[in-house]
């Protein structure tokens, strides 16, 4: 039998090659005479797909390490449906052709301000003020979920079909028109929230043997619990914002993460997540963009997967 260390090592290197294969033959395959322009425009596609793999992978994670429960990822906080009411509302109100939907750039700050906003409030009012327990945030976040996608589904019932073409656009995840100028400032949120990550990262393990044991181990639960909560809102919403929902993604990529390393230290699931979520996505958009020329989009063969991985995991679950 290999020895741990070793193991590790093989497993980590086979993701790390796969990966980098993945990310290679996205950008190499089929170039064409104007490869220049191919690499450029590949190469904006793949910095978005990074980026949502990274905000993804480890909003989920630490969801899960939070809430120590590997069936539930940030959307059930309402993010997701939050950010179809406000696509919806900007073309209900104020029509298909606003500079709020035309430039990109605007679409996206306001976007990104208004889910920050929206989960900031959420966590003061009820993690500061009204309760401490993570349940009853995860249950309110349950109600105004389900409040959202029904004045969202309200909405789309009024406006005009050809304006719900622009609303249905935005339902699904998509990495074909991602501005360059967006990308940089996805980015920026991106790395402010890694590096809170990485202020509190030595506490995770801590985290997810529970609150009390975490209490009488001197770290403050609570203020890890509204860290968390902040590095979890600023990475859904700014991959939200960018490219739309992937509501299964972190579902799919932790737990196999988990399996795959038989492991709870972050510091191998963290790496391992990033990883195994960069695989998905970058094969996943060559398998769309070049195999299937564009018949269905990568969110959609992302949450079909992930719902028969989520009903397995119910399954299992409930088995034990």
């Amino acid at each position: 039998m290999p020895h741990p260390k070793k193991l590790l090592i093989f497993k980590f290197s086979a993701l790390s090659l796969l990966a980098l294969m993945s990310i290679l033959l996205y950008m190499l395959y089929r170039l064409g005479g104007s490869w220049e322009f191919a690499l450029e425009t590949r190469a904006v596609k793949l910095a978005a797909l990074l980026l949502t793999a990274i905000a993804v992978a480890v909003s989920t994670l630490l969801f899960q390490t939070l809430t120590k429960n590997r069936i539930l990822t940030p959307s059930i906080m309402g993010l997701d449906s939050l950010y179809m009411l406000l696509q919806t509302a900007l073309v209900y109100f104020l029509g298909s052709s606003t500079q709020f939907l035309a430039s990109k750039n605007i679409n996206f700050l306001v976007t990104l301000l208004l889910m920050m906003v929206f989960s900031f409030l959420l966590y003061y009012i009820l993690f500061g003020r009204l309760s401490h327990s993570i349940f009853t945030l995860l249950l309110f976040g349950i109600i105004l979920g389900t409040l959202f996608q029904s004045g969202a589904s309200f909405m789309q019932m009024l406006i005009d079909p050809d304006d719900f073409l622009i609303i249905q656009g935005k339902m699904f995840a998509s990495f074909n028109a991602v501005n360059a100028d967006v990308l940089m400032i996805a980015t920026l949120f991106t790395l402010v929230a890694l590096l809170y990550v990485a202020a509190i990262f030595k506490n995770l393990d801590v985290l997810q043997l529970g609150k009390d044991q975490t209490i009488n181990l001197g770290i403050s639960y609570n203020g890890m619990a509204r860290h968390i909560l902040i590095i979890v809102s600023i990475l859904v919403s700014t991959s939200t914002a960018l490219v739309g929902p992937v509501s299964f993604l972190g579902l799919l990529v932790v737990n196999l993460s988990y399996q795959y390393f038989t492991t709870h230290r972050h510091s191998i699931l963290l790496p391992g997540t990033i990883l195994i979520a960069i695989i998905a996505l970058v094969l996943g958009q060559f398998i769309v963009e070049k195999l299937l020329t564009f018949s269905t989009t990568l969110s959609v063969i992302i949450n079909f997967i992930g719902g028969i991985y989520f009903i397995y995991l119910l399954v299992k679950k409930g088995r034990k």
